[in-house]
């Protein structure tokens, strides 16, 4: 079963060799072999332990009905900042939420469960989704401890949806579901040389789901092939009444991206190279070089460079936006689970982090959480002329303005650098990335794997405009299809620096 795509665990389960129940099964089995024992990946923190049941039902269906469609009876892992109205927890990874259930399905759940998927269970993650301390260690939380990278386990699987990424890699799940306000897909997807999709903002509702801030955050798909990925953005998709962003997507959101899987629409297709975020690395230079040159080969018209002239202008007016939506939104959410939920308010998760420093914040701080607290309304002046400055420059300035002086139909650069060495002592080390300018604008951003460095895995991102995952579903896809770079992981205790 290991490295099968959802077409594939379809036709097995049509022809009877395998049933929804088997495969949960086998991934159950593996997840208790890989992520509990064996390397210890420490990517999964909680099991459904309802999802054998609900596989017997959907066999049952499929049996008496057929498929509901391509999801039927496949398991699904969601990260744990993402609802589910069952018997398992709903926490951001934090003890502060330790017991707390979803009074009801976040959006993102109701919708797989519609599409018959197996929610398999939930993943560990950044705690507060990498959003409570400046010296934050990424895919550790309190509730979970510290997830592993399956290409070398003392490298990190980068975060915040980090258990997601690593299973996906893995194969302790067919697919899963991660979250990003700023990287948080791109970056463990690229890290464990998966493919991730960051949604345009409003594609999927956010409804139900533990919030940084409402003018990024979005969930989005998380599997090894475009075309999964792809399978798994349609399911997802949808106005949802109680997420009024979600009003902008009504006539542009599709429920099949898979009708643009063709290998042949690169050609023609005008690609700009944003070199400004390149000279990190040399190695990681020279595999984007590389796979620039085949999307030439292929047929695309590169544009080098096509840089994006706002780049790094963001960074405060960012973070700024980010403190005053995360007090807002987290107290809106934590309003939302009603008297009995264990804790309130950020002011008191503040507070249950310092009575409980030990198991909490035993590495490092919750600095970003007090700067947090300190924000006033979403009403004040500072907040509204950040956010308005973030608008401006990520989009018409930004990325609409490269788009339409360069005439691209997308543009290319590196997801990141290779996975860092997990440092629980001084925290995260990251090499540069990419993925701010598509995250500020709540523009759509795919990443897949691009090559290796001693080992260790570097993807490529392809951005564009509003609601346009069609043209770079069709580019990556064509990408992969051309390249088929991404390699499973051998799970070495370490990085082989002489390969």
């Amino acid at each position: 079963m290991e490295e099968m795509t959802v077409v594939e665990l379809q036709e097995k389960m049509d022809s009877g060799v395998y049933s929804a129940r088997t495969i949960t099964e086998m991934y159950l089995a593996r997840i208790e072999e890989l992520d509990r024992q064996g390397p210890a990946l420490n990517a999964v923190l909680e099991l459904n332990p309802d999802a054998l049941a609900i596989a017997d039902s959907l066999d049952a269906e499929r049996k008496a009905k057929g498929a509901r469609g391509p999801l039927h009876g496949i398991p699904v892992l969601l990260k744990d900042n993402i609802g589910t109205a069952d018997r398992m927890m709903t926490t951001a990874g934090s003890l502060a939420l330790a017991g707390s259930i979803a009074p009801e399905d976040s959006f993102a759940a109701q919708r797989l469960r519609e599409a018959g998927a197996v929610i398999l269970g939930k993943t560990n993650l950044s705690e507060w989704a990498n959003f409570r301390s400046t010296h934050s260690t990424s895919g550790w939380s309190s509730r979970g401890g510290q997830t592993r990278n399956p290409y070398a386990l003392d490298r990190n699987p980068c975060g915040s949806s980090s258990g997601s990424a690593v299973a996906v890699a893995a194969n302790l799940c067919a697919v899963a579901i991660g979250t990003e306000t700023d990287g948080s897909i791109i970056c463990p997807a690229q890290a464990n040389s998966i493919v991730g999709i960051k949604p345009t903002l409003g594609l999927v509702s956010r409804f139900g789901i533990i919030p940084i801030a409402h003018s990024q955050d979005t969930a989005g798909p998380m599997a090894r092939t475009v075309s999964d990925a792809a399978v798994l953005l349609g399911a997802l998709t949808g106005v949802d009444s109680r997420d009024p962003v979600t009003q902008e997507s009504c006539g542009k959101s599709l429920t099949d991206y898979t009708q643009f899987l063709d290998s042949n629409d690169i050609r023609g297709a005008r690609i700009g190279v944003a070199r400004n975020f390149f000279g990190f690395n040399e190695k990681v230079d020279r595999i984007m070089d590389a796979c620039i040159e085949e999307m030439q080969r292929l047929g695309a018209e590169i544009v080098d460079p096509a840089n994006i002239e706002t780049a790094g202008k963001l960074r405060d007016t960012e973070f700024e936006v980010l403190l005053y939506e995360f007090k807002t939104d987290l107290n809106n959410y934590l309003a939302g689970l009603g008297p009995d939920a264990p804790v309130h308010s950020l002011k008191e998760i503040i507070e249950f982090n310092e009575r409980n420093r030990e198991k909490v914040m035993p590495y490092f701080g919750q600095e970003i959480m007090l700067m947090a607290e300190e924000k006033g309304p979403l009403t004040s002046e500072d907040y509204l002329e950040a956010l308005q400055k973030n608008h401006r420059l990520s989009r018409a300035e930004g990325i609409d303005a490269t788009l339409r002086e360069h005439r691209l139909d997308a543009i290319v650069a590196p997801s990141g650098g290779p996975p860092w060495l997990t440092d629980l002592v001084n925290g995260d080390h990251h090499s540069d990335g990419s993925s701010s300018p598509a995250a500020v604008a709540g523009y759509p951003n795919i990443t897949v794997p691009a090559g290796y460095i001693y080992g260790l895995p570097v993807g490529i991102s392809f951005f564009g405009g509003a609601y346009q995952e069609p043209v770079l579903i069709k580019l990556a896809f064509a990408f992969e299809q051309a390249t088929r770079i991404r390699r499973p992981p051998q799970f070495l205790a370490s990085a082989d620096l002489g390969g």
